[in-house]
């Protein structure tokens, strides 16, 4: 991920030049470049596809939209990103922006959230998990499908990791997924899911 340290934007410029651009978020009024890869991508796309598929199944009114920003009204001039998103129909009906642009600016319609690490891994496992415990959401996963976590996030041999993030009280307890291992999440309690069914297929 590319930093951009000399541009500073407060949230208003980033919304009118950046909004639309899903390359882009803003922390602190610091504009970063995501630089999703193509396997990123992929990755991103298999866990919205999991997902969605569950969601139609349980018949629950919940929705992952292809673009939105969380605006952490604790924080200033930040505006997040998140790889997947999924917000509840009925309570989205009540965000203030949502009826002009994609932006959520309250934990409340979040059901989950995640996030696909790339070279950005410490915002990730640090920044993130502190702004979304923050606003109160239950579920976080950070989907760490090459292992770029430092150690002291995924432990030694650095390997493929999902780190299943459940609030408790005011944080998160972290449940570490390995390939082979079926991971379990509140939200979705009926969801068989591992890691190696959201990486890109090795075969020709």
């Amino acid at each position: 991920m590319t930093y951009t340290p000399a541009k500073t934007l407060t949230l208003d410029q980033f919304l009118a030049q950046y909004g639309a651009d899903s390359r882009y978020e803003l922390i602190d009024g610091e504009l970063r470049d995501l630089e999703p890869t193509g396997p990123h991508e992929t990755v991103a796309g298999k866990v919205a596809g999991y997902l969605f598929a569950e969601i139609l199944r349980s018949k629950q009114r919940w929705t992952i939209p292809k673009t939105c920003l969380i605006s952490p009204p604790a924080a200033q001039a930040t505006a997040l990103r998140p790889d997947v998103i999924v917000l509840d129909e009925v309570i989205l009906k009540a965000e203030p922006l949502w009826q002009q642009e994609p932006v959520v600016t309250s934990g409340r319609p979040i059901v989950m959230l995640v996030e696909v690490v790339s070279t950005n891994w410490q915002d990730d496992y640090a920044r993130k998990v502190e702004e979304y415990s923050l606003l109160g959401i239950s579920e976080y996963w950070i989907v760490d499908f090459r292992g770029l976590g430092g150690i002291d996030f995924i432990g030694r041999p650095k390997q493929p990791t999902l780190t299943v993030c459940q609030l408790m009280g005011e944080d998160y307890k972290k449940t570490q997924y390995r390939l082979g291992e079926t991971l379990n999440s509140k939200c979705f309690p009926a969801l068989r899911l591992k890691l190696e069914d959201l990486m890109e297929s090795t075969r020709g």
